[in-house]
């Protein structure tokens, strides 16, 4: 009886309120906030409910919430983005008292803190969803995204991007959470999120570098506290990652920066530096590198080292932005920002921190750079793998964009900072893609260019090891190894059970220090313990095996 009387009232509903809007292919999601007025750095409460009837399954605006049906928090989010009509949102799931409730949202890992993007100045409603996937295959954390159409108080607003919040997390940043009692010992090493970025939003706080972005710039680099968040982060925890974080940038300062026993190699997740430069130049961001620029420290007994990333804000990337060089395919846009007079002197207050400079001149940092390329331009960054994902988006988006752009007829029509206006969504898809196409190019060019540098072959070792880090991880994790002569070797995956999963590495090495990336999402494995088993064969001597436990924590 109640769901028919739902079912009646959501009928009239939709008759009488929103004739044009009755059902969609995509998710649909409802909220009401009775009354109240949406306002900046302060959630309300509303009540929303989520129709998602499963894959392939059409849901219709008369069906019941039967995904979530509860109480949220709802506030405007993002910084330019809130100067157009059709407003981004943050939202916090809650339970019947208003106290945060963790929900699984459309096949997402439980949590209770979104947001609902609103893709208003990237007509193609994609590069967040874009970037965000090649960042993941890369077998970094990025968040997860789903489509959605929305309807806030009894108004269709079009089609919305559902998006995680960036937060520590097991399903989202992997590292220990840190409560205010952690003060001391391994537990005060971890788990800090620390941002450079705009200075907006509510309960915000940082400190200021004492090494500005580059001599006599008026304005410094400002870390932010991201997690735990000011209101949460106690005296020894503030002074313990201000301490981490600039002797990181002493280290950086220093004229042996470069050295793998001193400098940034032995304090600093190397590859995730290089994967986050390669994803923000691929999407030429604009905002790259000086805002929205995350990075983590979990506690020293899971992964000692300054991890940079997740990526986080691509709307106005990939061709979409008409100022800073970002329209065009060519030019690293890191030395734009670095190194262009009419950005540094303009006036911009948001200046690039000192040390991405002096990794971007650094040889060994381009020669990883180099290295990591020839691997993911065949994988993440393969031009055909991101042009089938566009072809998707644009099929599983077919008949919601047109209700959208009827809803923001801006089709044909600038929205800062559009670089190219294309008079329909067919345009804007053509010019994405020969954007992205270019811009490819251009890079292998670039990269080609590059000097490789062994330094790592030519350290002497005395004996085969072999390590992981971080351990525990999710979903991906680093296999450091030594090689004590020159050799054949071959790196195994195995389960706890003995089943070989595959095989890492196969072939013949140099005397010296190395290590891989292994991605636990290509192999769609579950949490548990593995084994990477490494087997060296010398040109003369025994056969030396040794192993590692692998612990991926899902």
């Amino acid at each position: 009886m109640k769901t028919l009387i739902f079912t009646t009232f959501l009928l009239l509903f939709t008759h009488e309120i929103l004739p044009q809007f009755t059902s969609s292919n995509l998710p649909i999601i409802v909220i009401n906030t009775n009354g109240g007025v949406i306002v900046d750095d302060e959630k309300i409460p509303a009540d929303m409910g989520v129709i998602y009837n499963g894959e392939g399954i059409r849901n219709n605006l008369s069906d019941p919430f039967n995904h979530y049906n509860g109480k949220i928090g709802i506030e405007f989010r993002g910084s330019s983005s809130q100067q157009f009509p059709k407003k981004p949102y943050a939202i916090e799931t809650r339970d019947s008292t208003g106290e945060n409730l963790n929900v699984m949202l459309l096949g997402m890992p439980s949590e209770n803190d979104w947001v609902f993007n609103a893709e208003y100045n990237d007509k193609t409603m994609m590069r967040d969803v874009l970037v965000y996937d090649m960042a993941r295959t890369t077998g970094s954390y990025a968040s997860r995204t789903r489509y959605f159409e929305f309807v806030l108080n009894n108004e269709y607003v079009g089609t919305y991007v559902l998006m995680e919040k960036i937060k520590q997390d097991k399903g989202r940043v992997n590292i220990k959470g840190l409560d205010p009692d952690d003060i001391d010992g391994d537990n005060l090493t971890g788990g800090y999120i620390i941002k450079v970025d705009k200075l907006d939003g509510e309960d915000n706080g940082w400190w200021t570098s004492t090494y500005p972005p580059f001599a006599g710039c008026p304005f410094p680099t400002k870390y932010q506290f991201h997690i735990p968040k000011p209101a949460d982060i106690v005296p020894q925890q503030v002074n313990y990652i201000k301490s981490f974080i600039t002797n990181f940038e002493s280290v950086m300062n220093s004229p042996t920066f470069e050295d793998t026993a001193t400098g940034y190699p032995k304090i600093t997740d190397e590859m995730s530096f290089v994967d986050f430069f390669l994803i923000n130049e691929v999407a030429k961001n604009v905002d790259g590198y000086r805002l929205s620029s995350f990075m983590y420290k979990d506690r020293d007994s899971k992964n000692p080292k300054l991890v940079m990333g997740p990526v986080w804000d691509f709307n106005i990337a990939l061709g979409n932005a008409n100022y800073y060089d970002g329209w065009l395919q060519n030019g690293w846009e890191l030395q734009y920002l670095t190194s262009e007079p009419s950005f540094l002197n303009g006036g911009d207050q948001f200046q690039v921190p000192f040390w991405w400079k002096k990794l971007f001149e650094s040889q060994r940092f381009k020669s990883k750079v180099k290295e990591r390329w020839a691997e993911l331009k065949t994988g993440a960054l393969n031009k055909d793998r991101i042009f089938a994902k566009i072809d998707s988006l644009v099929t599983y988006l077919n008949e919601s964009q047109i209700r959208n752009f009827q809803r923001w007829p801006i089709l044909n029509q600038y929205v800062w900072p559009n670089y190219y206006i294309g008079n329909s969504y067919a345009n804007e898809i053509t010019y994405l893609k020969n954007w992205i196409n270019g811009r490819l190019l251009w890079m292998n060019s670039a990269i080609n260019l590059f000097t490789t540098v062994n330094d790592e072959s030519q350290i002497p070792v005395s004996e085969l090891m072999i390590s992981n880090y971080p351990n525990p991880f999710n979903p991906s994790t680093t296999i450091e190894y030594s090689i004590p002569s020159d050799g054949y070797l071959k790196i195994d995956i195995f389960t706890a059970e003995g089943r070989q999963l595959k095989t890492l590495f196969e072939g013949k090495v140099q005397s010296g220090r190395y290590n891989k990336n292994l991605n636990f999402g290509e192999i769609n494995a579950s949490s548990g313990v593995y084994i990477a088993v490494i087997k060296f064969v010398p040109e003369s001597g025994p056969v030396n095996i040794k192993s590692t436990k692998l612990m991926l924590l899902k």
